[in-house]
């Protein structure tokens, strides 16, 4: 390449990064206008509700409004760390998540690895289909099936316990299998959907890499531990990077629906609680404080869990960011 080229090359190039953002943009108009309806709807309904959260600091009263409403400091924060309900509610809420970590985040990967092993691509679709089906009903519906399956007078659980000559269990008001029955109900609610992403990342796998360790003599369970895990690892770290931001919402929806009053002491998580303090004893500004006090937790824990694993990651380059 000449001087003079590569003089005018440079010369280009310095234009165009001198041109105005309107003019960058400006090529690209259509998909920008694509994205101002989303745009709006994220600074409406996530950015505008943040201005709300001052009433976590004050002493809330309607009348006064947000902007006049005394300040109270800190005192809804210790109120929550000192009550004894609260406390519970933030126990229980870790308890539940922790169990969901463990016991439901690598039963997607399982499946994934099951379903593509499966050489007969009819039976593989349907099995796929009907895996994730459970995940577009409702925990309102999935509430009133296990209410009736496990129901101690009339539910076929309790009728194969007792043609055992086993007694009765009332699940859902049992201490000690409510929270087994939260961990298993999303298993097999969640288990299909969260696989697609699993199920995409192996497709993007190289067949000519199972191809060379066949010819190498691999078996099948060599080649699932030395080509497809290591292929799904950045997704599988991505995923659960993303699950840590959520470990202190331990599923309101589902909890709301199957808990009961008998089963506070194990079940009752913030989300819960804070739907009594807010909108039944209409305590908001205390539910402000404890809706905050959540996301900040989940922000450092995102943070804390991306750098851990980019650290661990062999060439840094795991998780988000």
């Amino acid at each position: 390449m000449s001087a003079a080229t590569m003089k005018r090359e440079t010369q280009t190039a310095h234009k165009i990064g001198k041109k105005t953002l309107l003019q960058r943009m400006k090529p690209y108009a259509a998909l920008y206008l694509m994205l101002l309806p989303g745009l709006a709807l994220i600074v409406i309904f996530c950015y505008g509700p943040m201005y709300g959260l001052q009433i976590a600091f004050k002493d809330y009263n309607i009348g006064l409004g947000i902007w006049d409403s005394p300040w109270v400091g800190w005192e809804h924060f210790q109120k929550f760390l000192t009550t004894d309900a609260a406390t519970r509610a933030l126990t229980n809420t870790i308890i539940i998540s922790t169990l969901k970590l463990v016991f439901s985040f690598p039963m997607p990967i399982l499946l994934a690895l099951v379903l593509n092993e499966i050489g007969n691509q009819a039976f593989k679709r349907v099995a796929q289909t009907i895996s994730y089906l459970p995940h577009f009903i409702s925990w309102i519906i999935v509430a009133s099936l296990m209410n009736n399956l496990l129901s101690p007078s009339t539910g076929v659980v309790n009728a194969i316990i007792q043609q055992f000559g086993g007694d009765p269990i009332y699940f859902l008001a049992d201490k000690n299998w409510f929270r087994p029955i939260l961990v298993i109900t999303n298993i097999w609610k969640e288990i299909g959907w969260s696989s697609v992403v699993y199920l995409a990342a192996l497709s993007g796998i190289d067949p000519s890499l199972y191809e060379a360790a066949i010819v190498d003599g691999a078996s099948r369970i060599q080649r699932i531990a030395r080509i497809t895990l290591p292929s799904i690892m950045p997704i599988a770290v991505t995923m659960l990077i993303l699950s840590m931001g959520s470990i202190m919402s331990a599923g309101f929806d589902q909890v709301f629906n199957l808990y009961s009053p008998q089963v506070y002491d194990v079940g009752d998580i913030l989300d819960t609680y804070v739907y009594r303090r807010g909108l039944v004893d209409m305590s908001y500004s205390f539910s402000t404080a404890v809706g905050l006090f959540k996301s900040v937790v989940g922000l450092i824990l995102v943070v804390a869990v991306n750098v851990i694993a980019k650290r661990l990651s062999p060439d840094h380059d795991a998780g988000l960011w």
